[in-house]
């Protein structure tokens, strides 16, 4: 198979796909975890929290854990343990995966504000 195919399996829908990776939190988890797996929920929070504001923290916070990481892990692209607040990669990743990598790799050509 060459390096630029992209193979999304039957079970993946591309609508599901981009539904997905709408959001730029999710689009960040998910680049994250396609380099870097596990990772710590609180390592999202640092990452991809870029304002000091306690209300616009704890805003992002309640998105993080009651939509995002939710979300992404009732699709099963993500595990996560809310006892451990580990992030891992689900059992539907490798669906999504082809689609994360053919964006990292041309990071330079996506509008600005990717992952």
């Amino acid at each position: 198979m060459n390096s630029n195919t992209i193979e999304i399996k039957p079970d993946a829908t591309l609508n599901e796909l981009f539904e997905i990776l709408s959001h730029p939190t999710r689009r960040r988890i998910l680049s994250t975890l396609a380099t870097r797996n596990p990772r710590d929920e609180d390592e999202f929070q640092t990452e991809t929290s870029s304002s000091d504001a306690d209300d616009d923290l704890e805003q992002f916070l309640l998105q993080l854990t009651h939509l995002h990481l939710p979300k992404l892990a009732d699709a099963e692209f993500i595990n996560w343990d809310r006892e451990t607040n580990t992030v891992t990669r689900g059992p539907r990743f490798k669906e999504i995966q082809p689609l994360i990598k053919l964006m990292q790799e041309n990071q330079d050509e996506l509008p600005d504000g990717w992952p």
